[in-house]
């Protein structure tokens, strides 16, 4: 397994994490790779309980990059509690760009990293 494979799964661990804390019942993951690019799906449901820890996904995921630590601490990702944000601000500068669909109790990531 190459090293961007092994941050892949990574994200892919975190996120499966981060949505079984907001106790999911449904979690669909799909990675594409092709050629230089790797395109991460994830679709899940949440309890509405946990509505307000979404509502930064945005700000996690599309904030300010930072290649440097993301090279560097790559391999924390999944070691936190799950639900952290500071696993998401880390998944967050280990991607180029989130789009994200959020409704009332099911949300859709796309995360595309340039490998």
């Amino acid at each position: 397994m190459t090293h961007e494979e092994k941050k892949t799964a990574k994200i892919v661990e975190e996120l499966t994490m981060f949505f079984f804390a907001l106790e999911a019942s449904y979690i669909d993951t799909r990675i594409e790779r092709k050629e230089k690019r790797i395109t991460i799906r994830l679709e899940a449901d949440f309890s509405p309980f946990y509505a307000d820890k979404l509502s930064h996904l945005d700000h996690y995921l599309n904030g300010q990059k930072n290649d440097g630590m993301g090279d560097i601490y790559w391999e924390l990702a999944g070691s936190g509690d799950p639900g952290e944000s500071s696993q998401l601000l880390l998944i967050g500068m280990m991607i180029d760009r989130a789009e994200i669909e959020l409704d009332a109790d099911r949300v859709r990531l796309t995360l595309y990293r340039q490998i």
